[in-house]
């Protein structure tokens, strides 16, 4: 009797470590993961770049090269705006050409991805979705044009753009003429040789050099540049909090810019360099009618006029 007294207590013990170690278990398990909130979307007319690539200006591209890391942007063919890939250099204007898209067209609008032109064509290549394509140097318009990536007829010229000098207001350096870009001490931003505005830069200086100032100047200016950035809008951004003593960028830049902001000294025209900008429709879009009509407002002369308002010129 006592023998099958215990085997029961004994049986009724382990069962009861059985249920605690269940009931532990309930209480400490893990929870699955959460789904990760899905990411917004762009708003029709912002100007906005690709959420995975830097802001222009947090990093210092090596002399004469630009970052070559371009992951792709995240959007789709199903949002309901044009996407237009478009040069950094338009963005003081791009806000007032997403009010004159949809004044023409209402209903319609359209979302900038401001980003140097070099960068844009990576992402394409790299299969980024695009509606239009807005190009700040015909050299990477002729790359993606020989890769098939456009609607044919429907590259055009858009704009042109001057390259000139900016100082902050202050002008800490008492620069006032070209001249003064090669004094010692002087320190300079320009965009990366790959980048639109400083194949424009290279072009106007080498001009000058051979014009006016001589090989000495040339190698001074070139000694005296601190920084090549990736993107127009990173050069002008270090002008503006004085951490350059000036800097390379189209004319349109200083033209956007608040009064007070810069001080500028200008390149003749004689040896500047006229950079052409030019728009296209992407094969791959699925909203065709609208990126269509957004070309049209482009070259159309309210188009044109914005532009113009921020200093790019008729073609």
């Amino acid at each position: 009797m006592t023998q099958k007294t215990n085997r029961i207590i004994l049986i009724s013990i382990v069962t009861a470590l059985l249920i605690i170690t269940a009931l532990l278990a309930g209480c400490t398990g893990t929870t699955p993961d959460q789904p990760a909130a899905p990411a917004g979307n762009p708003v029709a007319g912002q100007e906005t770049g690709t959420p995975l690539i830097p802001a222009s200006g947090e990093t210092t591209a090596p002399a004469g090269a630009a970052t070559t890391a371009t992951p792709k942007p995240v959007y789709t063919a199903s949002e309901s705006a044009v996407i237009a890939y478009t040069a950094a250099s338009l963005k003081g204007a791009s806000a007032k050409l997403a009010e004159g898209y949809t004044a023409m067209y209402p209903g319609r609008s359209v979302v900038f991805n401001l980003d140097g032109t070099q960068a844009l064509t990576t992402q394409i290549e790299n299969g980024a979705y695009a509606d239009v394509f807005i190009s700040a140097s015909p050299k990477y318009t002729k790359q993606l044009t020989s890769g098939g990536y456009f609607v044919d007829g429907t590259v055009k010229t858009l704009t042109t753009n001057y390259v000139i000098v900016i100082v902050p207001a202050e002008n800490p350096a008492a620069i006032t003429s070209l001249a003064d870009l090669a004094k010692p001490g002087v320190k300079i931003a320009r965009a990366a040789a790959t980048v639109p505005v400083g194949i424009a830069t290279d072009a106007a200086i080498g001009n000058l050099a051979t014009s006016t100032y001589g090989k000495d100047w040339n190698d001074s200016v070139n000694k005296n540049t601190v920084t090549y950035e990736t993107s127009e809008p990173a050069v002008a951004t270090k002008v503006a909090l004085g951490e350059v003593d000036a800097g390379f960028v189209y004319e349109s830049t200083a033209t956007a810019a608040k009064t007070g902001t810069y001080k500028t000294v200008e390149i003749p025209k004689s040896d500047n360099y006229l950079q052409t900008y030019s728009i296209a429709v992407l094969e791959e879009s699925t909203k065709k009618t609208a990126a269509d009509d957004f070309e049209k407002f482009m070259l159309s002369d309210a188009g044109q006029q914005i532009l113009r308002t921020y200093g790019f010129r008729t073609p």
